[in-house]
């Protein structure tokens, strides 16, 4: 038997019977207890009444995903999105269960890891950071313009990554926090769905260590040497340009061309993520919790200058939708993803939209799938309180008679690494994309 602890005490206390009145309490007591236990009892043995039906999705749910599925048909893209309403929750999507590359909108979880560094006071947007060799990435954006040696600050490098995606700028933030650091941000913000995200070097690196393990030695210059190649003279100058930067007989190189490397590398899962994911991420960032307020409004609006890919989903917005968002651009690869706001009567309605294709080689039929994915959101209601077919929204332009592939890295020229002075900006136009 259990020991009783010593501090318990057992008091007898003798029978006494009871008075009437409480005779009469208690056998109320028991006959009422009989009386509601049986009604339990066959409450529990009758079916259970039917819950509530769920509410019905928004009026603008079916059809817009009925319009993204015939934006996809008609383009003939495969096109993955996922729209979500942050007034009410609702989302409709596309395909934005399945992990899609997400190429430089990688870049936004780069930028909130900087942006949280300089909340903790590592350092400020102000400081500067000196340009290297080894930074150069090729791509996007006038940083690998600079010459070896250029102090370029923070915010800087920041606002080039962000509005021109420019690769060396990215990497040289990914320096400054880690990699590591990046990645955990991602997990403590989104902790599935996202995977692993590297630096825009490591791309490369992984793309020609398809070709041969020993790409994993290439440098920032040897980036800017092997772009220039390809754009010039196709794959194959490239192929032999890889082989001669790393010394190797080309004969020792995989048969697999570049477009064959470069899938083989995104079947890695790297640098990919689901739709609804980077919804998450995003709406982590609108909603104050992965900066604080301060930082949150200055990373939306660079988002809103952002100047690379101005004929996706943004050429489909109705007139006066602000869109803060990130675009991404590889080889059979593009997204568009970012917060739509549109001015009304207090609070502003803002959506989320997350949009990527994939197996496209053509930039500019890409772009078009993303544009009728903008004019489809415009169309749906959700931006105009219901109203679908606004006749404000964007039509599709005629197709274009030609339509150009993506180079291998990226949409922008390289540019010299050893260049004086900064080097232009790339133009709106749609060239100056990207990217991972």
């Amino acid at each position: 038997m259990p020991q009783l602890p010593a501090t318990t005490h057992l008091r007898f206390r003798p029978y006494r019977p009871l008075r009437p009145l409480r005779l009469l309490a208690c056998a109320t007591s028991a006959l009422w207890h009989i009386a509601t236990g049986t009604a339990h009892a066959q409450a529990a043995d009758a079916p259970p009444a039917a819950l509530p039906a769920p509410a019905s999705a928004p009026a603008w749910v079916q059809p817009l995903e009925r319009a993204l599925a015939r934006a996809e048909a008609d383009s003939g893209v495969r096109i993955g999105v996922h729209v979500r309403d942050l007034e009410t929750g609702a989302s409709a999507s596309l395909h934005g269960t399945e992990p899609w590359y997400l190429a430089s909108s990688i870049k936004v979880p780069v930028a909130i890891a900087v942006l949280r560094g300089a909340e903790r006071g590592d350092f400020t947007l102000d400081t500067p950071l000196t340009l290297r060799a080894a930074d150069y990435v090729d791509g996007a954006g006038p940083t690998n313009g600079r010459p070896v040696g250029t102090p370029l600050t923070v915010r800087y490098l920041l606002e080039q990554m962000i509005i021109y995606s420019d690769n060396t700028a990215s990497d040289m933030l990914i320096g400054l926090v880690g990699i590591g650091t990046v990645n955990a941000v991602v997990q403590s913000l989104v902790p599935r769905g996202f995977g692993r995200i590297t630096t825009l070097a490591d791309v490369r690196r992984h793309v020609y260590g398809v070709l041969t393990p020993a790409a994993s030695h290439l440098s920032g210059t040897d980036f800017l040497a092997l772009r220039q190649q390809q754009r010039l003279h196709g794959d194959a100058a490239a192929r032999s340009a890889l082989a001669t930067l790393l010394r190797v007989p080309e004969r020792s190189l995989a048969p697999a061309d570049l477009a064959s490397a470069y899938e083989s590398y995104y079947a890695t899962g790297l640098n990919s993520g689901r739709l609804d994911a980077y919804a998450d991420l995003l709406q982590a960032l609108v909603e104050g919790r992965a900066l604080d307020a301060r930082h949150t409004a200055y990373l939306l609006s660079v988002m809103e200058r952002v100047k690379t890919g101005p004929q996706r989903i943004k050429a489909g917005l109705p007139p006066g939708a602000r869109f803060a968002h990130k675009t991404g651009t590889q080889r059979a690869r593009t997204c568009d993803s970012g917060l739509v706001t549109v001015p009304r009567a207090l609070p502003e309605r803002r959506v989320l939209v997350v949009a990527c294709t994939r197996g496209e080689p053509s930039t500019a039929r890409s772009d078009r799938a993303l544009r009728q994915v903008g004019i489809a959101l415009c169309q749906s209601g959700l931006l105009s309180d219901g109203r679908s077919h606004e006749p404000r929204c964007p039509t599709l332009p005629p197709r274009a008679s030609g339509a150009t592939a993506a180079p291998a890295g990226g949409e922008a020229p390289a540019a010299r690494p050893h260049g004086a002075g900064g080097g232009a900006a790339p133009a709106a136009g749609g060239a100056g994309d990207d990217d991972a």
